[in-house]
């Protein structure tokens, strides 16, 4: 989607970006082939240029500061090659007060997981080697918590699917996004951020299958992520009138750790049963 942005160009905006694209220059390509020549034909060539440059040099950044954040997802399909999708579970929703448990990351190829108990090692470095993160709320939570926590800086481009998905009318958190949407997690039914919190003091106090079933929870999260961000990115593009664009959505990986379902249901009926 980003060849057919025009967005990012000083001094073009949604109405002129529109009404290029209903004049059938849908493409950056398109546009230096009309016949039009001004001033204003001379700007947009040269942020043409400039787009072209940064594309070319993987400068993921020059486009996420240049678009307005609603239309960060057009990032996507150019850089969805060396993406991390994110999710953290804490203690609290406080990094001052509390600390992360675990952390899933999955690229679309491997998955990845990181827990308290057996350290972080090395989520610096493997973090630092992406270009795009997905998260679900990731710019109010799961971002600056881990920044504060590992005295990291983030710099990669960073599309938050709360935001995107509530475009689009899917409103309320990841779990009724994913409902809304027809996905379903099984075994792990029921549990959400206050269960992850119990799973983890169980584990603490040595329960085996404990952490077994929070990592399958947070794993959960980063591959649904991977299902939403195509469905999303799908869905904007063909609004926009740019079906060509869709990607096929991928098959979904098998989630290496099995949840342990008693456990589950006795922390909901310990801790929420009076709901």
């Amino acid at each position: 989607m980003i060849r057919s942005s025009f967005l990012q160009i000083p001094g073009v905006g949604k109405k002129t970006e529109s009404e290029l694209w209903a004049k059938g220059v849908s493409d950056w390509e398109k546009f230096l082939l009309t016949d039009q020549k001004n001033a204003k034909y001379d700007k947009v060539a040269k942020g043409i240029s400039d787009s072209n440059l940064a594309l070319k040099n993987r400068d993921h950044r020059y486009f996420s500061d240049l678009l307005p954040t609603t239309e960060h997802w057009r990032l996507f399909r150019e850089f969805s090659d060396n993406v991390a999708y994110i999710d953290i579970e804490t203690t609290g929703l406080s990094p001052e007060f509390s600390e992360i448990t675990t952390i899933a990351l999955y690229n679309g190829k491997e998955i990845k997981t990181w827990s308290k108990s057996m350290g972080f090692l090395r989520f610096r470095n493997e973090i630092a080697k992406y270009d795009l993160l997905v998260t679900f709320n990731g710019k109010g939570f799961d971002v600056p918590f881990i920044e504060q926590y590992f005295e990291i800086e983030l710099r990669q481009s960073h599309i938050d699917l709360r935001y995107v998905l509530a475009s689009l009318g899917y409103s309320g958190g990841l779990k009724a996004c994913e409902h809304a949407l027809g996905l379903s997690r099984e075994e792990l039914e029921g549990v959400d951020g206050s269960i992850a919190v119990h799973l983890w003091n169980e584990h603490q106090k040595g329960k085996k299958s404990a952490l077994d079933t929070l990592l399958a929870y947070n794993v959960e999260d980063t591959v649904n992520l991977e299902f939403l961000m195509h469905f999303a990115y799908n869905q904007k593009v063909s609004e926009l009138n740019f079906e060509n664009l869709v990607l096929p959505i991928p098959t979904r990986p098998e989630i290496p750790f099995k949840a342990d379902r008693k456990l589950i249901d006795q922390l909901i009926k310990k801790y929420f049963s009076y709901q």
